[in-house]
């Protein structure tokens, strides 16, 4: 504990611990947001010289296994080389997260080239997380209905879990048939462009969730993106044609395990205990999850910072290479047992657990 802390750290945690309903009745831990202002000012800059051989070599090596696994007749050696695929464009889509926090003047031509090498040939294009995912991030809405990246997961059914995660196999279909079908279908049809844009153009959680009308610049860059995601979208299927289904298929295959991969990923990054009241910003950090080292295999299935999630709902616009210094600085200025320790989990088993456990508790 600093001197600047007027409640015991254990306290936070031990509140958040209590039981249900923690999160309108927890403080702020002060001390702990000072520090993590003032500790890491310095390292506060994205670095070119990292974002870009970082995605271009997960882009290189994503797309080179990919091919061969489409091209290997050995099996063994195909779903080798398919992993292998699915974790390096895993990681390269996952640069989605830092684009929706750069600012507009930093790294430029890096949007662009991402979209061009990741977000369209993936039909995930930048726009559906630019100016959704700030909404998480804001004060007044993080956990509540107005969160389109929230929901009480923790509080639900246990069978809501496994579909959580299992309907992700189904997107990489879903977003063929929203960029070949959907889109060309809205230029016609006015309802069905409104229900496009407001439900399935924002990679989000919440059922409830509808996005407002894109505006400006931002539309415009909508705009031709969604027309690059369309033509590419048919290309897909024109390849049929040439090639056979062989290589859809198993493009298919690789998608939709980078998309289980992300939404496990998901499935760990808070605790999902809030059930919509607004919380303070140290109640959001203990409802976020760090999976700090020593471990690895948190870098596997969390990379590109993702493992730093509590720590990065402290910052949101630190870039993902200054997380781990970040994460250092507080540990040692703050000490075991703070409010910042009581974010940092063990491993993804111990949190799904913790999730399961709470989905088989008693209902209030």
């Amino acid at each position: 504990m600093t001197s600047h802390q007027t409640i015991p750290s254990a306290d936070f945690v031990a509140r958040r611990d209590a039981g249900a309903n923690w999160h309108a009745q927890m403080p702020d831990d002060k001390a702990m947001l000072r520090a993590a202002r003032d500790l890491t000012k310095d390292i506060a800059e994205a670095r070119a010289g990292i974002y870009w051989p970082d995605m271009l070599g997960s882009v290189l090596v994503g797309y080179a296994t990919l091919i061969g696994t489409i091209l290997v007749d050995n099996g063994w050696l195909a779903l080798a080389l398919g992993l292998v695929s699915a974790l390096t464009l895993y990681r390269a889509l996952l640069f989605i997260h830092e684009i929706s926090h750069l600012h507009r003047d930093a790294l430029p031509g890096f949007r662009a080239a991402w979209n061009l090498l990741v977000g369209i040939p993936m039909l995930m294009p930048s726009f559906m997380y630019e100016n959704v995912h700030t909404l998480h991030h804001k004060r007044t809405q993080y956990g509540t209905v107005e969160d389109p990246e929230y929901l009480p997961l923790a509080l639900m059914k246990p069978w809501s879990l496994p579909l959580f995660v299992l309907v992700a196999l189904l997107a990489p279909v879903a977003l063929l048939f929203r960029c070949a079908i959907l889109l060309p279908l809205g230029l016609i049809i006015r309802p069905i462009r409104r229900l496009t844009w407001e439900r399935f153009s924002a990679l989000a959680i919440n059922p409830d969730f509808r996005r407002r009308p894109a505006e400006g610049e931002f539309r415009s860059r909508v705009i031709r993106l969604e027309i690059g995601s369309f033509i590419w979208s048919w290309a897909l299927i024109a390849s049929v044609f040439v090639w056979g289904w062989r290589p859809l298929l198993v493009t298919l295959a690789v998608v939709s395990l980078t998309a289980v991969l992300n939404q496990l990923r998901t499935l760990v990054a808070h605790l999902w205990e809030n059930e919509g009241e607004a919380m303070t910003v140290t109640a959001q950090f203990l409802d976020s999850v760090n999976v700090p080292p020593p471990g690895l295999v948190a870098e596997i299935w969390a990379p590109v910072g993702l493992r730093y999630h509590a720590l990065h709902h402290l910052m949101p616009s630190m870039p993902y290479h200054a997380l781990p210094e970040a994460h250092r600085r507080l540990k040692k200025e703050l000490g075991a047992g703070s409010t910042y320790d009581g974010a940092n989990h063990a491993g993804m088993a111990v949190l799904v657990a913790r999730i399961a456990r709470n989905t088989m508790g008693p209902r209030g």
